[in-house]
């Protein structure tokens, strides 16, 4: 039977059968097979054959086309990288609903898109990276590195703490595709030049100075003009945004902090004691000398001679000092150069070890009582030291040190029945999560509750960013569960429950008619200024005297000469439009005009334009600034290259998989 299967399946006809029955199965095949989207795909970059730039998309052997794929694990992976980068960057302020949104997942996806972009780049251009080149850029990472040179233990430690852990044959890899993919931008960006002209150019714009003639005009008169049904509906239908009633939220909470905890009973005498025997070296009293000092300073960049000078003044007082009946307190306050000590006789007070630098501790700690030795030698310059007082190291005894081991074991105490108070309440919500009642009460603690409240106004525990992070967060307010423990401080936490929210909405035009009428008024007024200003605008640019159309609205000209490009003068918005007027020709102003923040508008002539000098800079200014631009057009190079290979590639996203 196999071998009449066998010979009627040879032959040409055989052939062509077989191959027509092949073609519904290339639809039904899973397409990450064929170079399609796989199912745990974020995104795929596509490029046809190199042999044939212009193959369609959808021929049918699209499995010849080149193609790289973000799996749904690498965005995720990087997506939490970035959290903890922003968490980091923002502290409190990191609202983990906010980063959750569309905008942010694409922005995050898109960078993975144009890795992919160039290292599919990479691969169609013969780009390769030697092992050399791996190897010299981890010996060049400073984490991998003691005393500046690779170290190849910290390197597989390093490797081992990370999330996920990694070995060094997969962190090479990492390395060879990086550094494969970033190859031609780094190229691009590295290789961008700017000539003397450009910068020469680039200092008498950002250096350009202008003479400026400013009038205030007078404030517009308040609208009185009628507004009708029509002019309230057609601005609140098209400014629906400004009249929002924010989220809100209700909470219930139950709070475990120290007034809900009984004051801990007093420490007895056995359990301080132990405490006492098992951190007795806590209380040790450090060994210590009590000590005074001459100091004859000398400069850092002293030369040999006034060393030399300053080491036998030292030497001299020595000798005095140990000279019987001397007066050590006497020769300090006539001779030392230390102000911290001198007028105290250069007495130090007790010195305990690891407070001197090494040469003055080494010198004072061999020293017995009532010795006096010099000249010993700092970076600070030669002293003379009198040991007047040695106090050796000694153990507290149990009763000098009862006092801080009691307030030490109430302290843990009250930690430890805050812990256990709050384990169970912890553990009975869990039983039950959609309420708090028979929690708190079985623990003896009261639900309260707070709100509505919005993000912006938050009284109570509310107040905590924690807590308002948590209130408005989507699992507590579509699960109506309760939440784990917040802390809000030492020893101080709350469990919260959304029990009502009401989303963001449109107030009803009734509710804020007369905010919409005042809206409607302050717009023509705004309007009706702004006419008025460009009436006088056109006059000065007739010829008209800026002075003489000042006069006429009752302003007067306010002359700014030599104001700079880029000054927060008159306003950030003022300096703009100034600075963006036509250069004024044949000795006739350039006029324009600005507002002011709250409305007033404003009218402005630049009589004259003063470019910034290129001479006025160093030799290494201008070298830096060469160097800047150089930065700034390599950043556009390499970012136009990868915003054209986007173009010649086919980028298809799976949203569903963000």
């Amino acid at each position: 039977m196999l071998q009449k299967l066998r010979d009627r399946t040879t032959g040409w006809a055989a052939t062509v059968i077989i191959g027509l029955l092949m073609i519904p199965f290339l639809f039904v095949i899973d397409h990450s097979y064929m170079g399609g989207m796989g199912a745990n795909d974020a995104a795929q970059v596509k490029a046809p054959p190199s042999w044939w730039q212009g193959a369609p998309s959808w021929w049918p052997v699209s499995l010849l086309w080149e193609h790289r794929e973000v799996s749904v694990e690498e965005f995720r992976q990087r997506f939490e990288q970035e959290r903890m980068q922003q968490r980091q960057q923002q502290g409190e302020a990191f609202d983990p609903r906010e980063f959750e949104s569309v905008e942010n997942k694409r922005k995050v996806l898109d960078g993975l898109i144009d890795e992919k972009v160039l290292l599919l780049a990479a691969e169609r251009a013969g780009v390769t990276i030697g092992d050399a080149a791996v190897r010299s850029y981890i010996e060049g990472i400073p984490a991998f590195q003691v005393d500046g040179k690779f170290d190849a233990t910290r390197y597989q430690l390093a490797l081992s703490s990370q999330m996920p852990p990694r070995t060094p044959k997969e962190f090479e890899g990492l390395v060879r595709e990086s550094l494969r993919q970033s190859l031609i931008p780094v190229g691009l960006g590295t290789s961008a030049f700017v000539t003397q002209a450009e910068v020469d150019r680039m200092v008498r714009l950002s250096g350009e100075k202008r003479d400026v003639e400013a009038v205030l005009l007078p404030e517009q008169a308040e609208d009185t003009a009628p507004v009708t049904d029509a002019d309230i509906g057609g601005w609140y239908e098209a400014h629906k945004q400004d009249f929002m009633r924010p989220e809100t939220v209700t909470i219930e909470y139950v709070e475990v902090g120290a007034e809900q905890l009984p004051a801990p009973a007093e420490a007895d005498d056995a359990v301080l004691r132990k405490r006492y025997e098992d951190e007795k070296s806590r209380f040790v009293e450090p060994e210590g000398r009590l000590a005074s000092h001459i100091l004859v300073r000398v400069d850092a960049g002293a030369d040999e001679a006034t060393r030399k000078a300053a080491e036998e003044k030292a030497a001299r007082l020595a000798a005095e000092a140990k000279a019987p009946g001397a007066d050590f307190a006497a020769l300090a306050k006539a001779n030392s150069e230390d102000p911290g000590s001198r007028d105290n006789g250069g007495d130090l007070g007790w010195v305990e070890k690891g407070v001197m630098v090494a040469p003055f501790e080494q010198a004072l700690f061999a020293m017995q009582a009532g010795e006096v030795r010099g000249p010993v030698q700092t970076d600070f310059g030669y002293h003379v030291l009198q040991l007047r007082e040695v106090r050796t190291g000694a153990q507290v005894p149990f009763e000098q040190a009862r006092e801080e081991l009691a307030r030490e074991q109430a302290q843990a105490d009250r930690e430890r029945a805050y812990s256990e108070l709050t384990g169970r309440l912890t553990d009975l919500i869990y039983q039950n999560p959609s309420t708090l009642e028979p929690a708190a009460k079985e623990v003896g603690l009261q639900v309260q509750r707070i709100g509505p409240f919005s993000r912006e106004n938050t009284v109570g525990v509310a107040a905590s960013p924690e807590v308002k992070r948590a209130a408005f967060s989507e699992s507590l307010i579509e699960d109506g569960t309760a939440s784990d423990p917040i802390e809000i401080g030492p020893n101080h936490s709350v469990v919260i429950r959304v029990v009502e929210h009401a989303p963001e909405q449109a107030r009803p035009l009734a509710e804020v008619r007369e905010q919409v009428i005042a809206a409607v008024r302050a717009d023509r007024r705004t309007k009706a200024a702004e006419a008025a200003a460009e009436a006088l605008v056109k006059r000065v640019q007739a010829g008209e005297a800026l002075s003489a159309v000042a006069a006429s609205a009752g302003a007067e000209v306010v002359p700014m000469p030599g104001l700079p490009r880029g000054a927060p003068a008159p306003s950030p918005e003022a300096n703009k439009a100034i600075f963006e007027a036509p250069v004024p020709v044949e000795g006739k102003p350039s006029a324009g005009r600005f507002a002011l923040p709250g409305g007033r508008q404003a009218l402005f002539a630049v009589n004259a334009v003063h470019p910034g000098n290129p001479e006025e800079l160093s030799k290494e200014q201008r070298e830096q600034l060469r160097s800047q631009l150089a930065q700034i057009d390599g950043a556009a190079a390499a970012e136009a290259y990868v915003r054209q290979l986007r173009k010649q590639f086919t980028v298809a996203v799976q949203e569903s998989q963000l």
